[in-house]
């Protein structure tokens, strides 16, 4: 994914079947790090992030936590891609 706006900065989700090399028990070992939430997140920066909120949950994504206010200054939301990547976005709080 990318923006043509900021066309030098590309994005790539990738599932854990994505390195040929890999082996089945590596495999395997990353699909239960990844269902634990144990692998880092995508976080995306948005200047509405109910609005954004509301957008990809009517699309249909897995939500893992609705808007709330974070003690850092953040209003931030979360879901999970169909890959099962964790998918924040956040809002800088005036």
């Amino acid at each position: 994914m990318g923006t043509s706006s900021q066309p030098d900065v590309n994005i790539v989700l990738e599932t854990v079947n994505a390195d040929p090399n890999a082996s089945v028990a590596d495999r395997q070992a990353l699909r239960e790090l990844l269902a634990k939430g144990a692998l880092r997140a995508v976080h995306f920066s948005t200047p509405d992030c109910d609005a954004t909120f509301e957008r990809i949950r009517a699309a249909g994504a897995e939500v893992l936590q609705e808007p709330m206010d974070m003690p850092y200054g953040m209003r931030d939301c979360a879901f999970r891609d169909p890959s099962g990547n964790l998918l924040r976005f956040q809002q800088p709080k005036n």
